[in-house]
């Protein structure tokens, strides 16, 4: 999702018009809309300083509109949700469950699933993400994608998570449960 969209998308998820964003950046009455509008729509890209207050503005964390280091940890993270938010049923996370036994013991580079309704026609392919950060960042992921799925939080409070991550982010233990409560309600 582009930036233009990831405005719109808080903005009007915040209950906010695009007159009250542009008025509450300053712009005058006559083109607040206007100038919010263009932002939008990817006529015009909004200066990094305009970012920052649009990002206090809408209460989300700035790196969802000015970004980070490419690669990095974060930027992989957002990414992901991003490309979540244009479709919903793009990633199915789930935990790994370890096994005792000798390490690269098998050629054999297959997970194992049963063939029911919930997984496509075709394998799906799995991946394991050898970077700690991105790793921990995805096993919180999939303990929200479970608490969503379980009507644990609802879709807003989920929306929430992701756009104030990783100041809403905690700490999740290898069995997938919160080891810190940083609640997200």
């Amino acid at each position: 999702m582009v930036l233009g969209e990831r405005i719109k998308k808080i903005r009007i998820f915040r209950g906010m018009t695009q007159r009250e964003l542009g008025l509450k950046l300053g712009y005058e009455e006559r083109n607040a809309d206007v100038r919010v509008a263009q932002y939008e729509s990817g006529y015009r890209v909004p200066k990094r300083d305009t970012l920052m207050e649009m990002a206090k503005i809408l209460n989300v964390n700035y790196l969802h509109f000015v970004g980070s280091t490419p690669g990095c940890a974060e930027d992989i993270m957002l990414t992901f949700f991003w490309l979540e938010e244009d479709n919903r049923n793009m990633f199915h996370l789930f935990q790994l469950v370890r096994t005792p036994g000798k390490y690269n013991t098998s050629y054999d580079m297959s997970a194992y699933y049963y063939d029911n309704d919930d997984w496509s026609l075709q394998a799906p392919v799995g991946m394991w993400i050898d970077y700690g950060l991105v790793n921990e960042f995805m096993r919180e992921w999939c303990l929200r994608k479970q608490q969503l799925k379980n009507k644990e939080i609802s879709e807003n409070e989920y929306f929430e998570w992701k756009i104030n991550w990783p100041d809403t982010s905690s700490k999740v233990d290898e069995e997938g449960n919160d080891k810190e409560d940083n609640s997200i309600r």
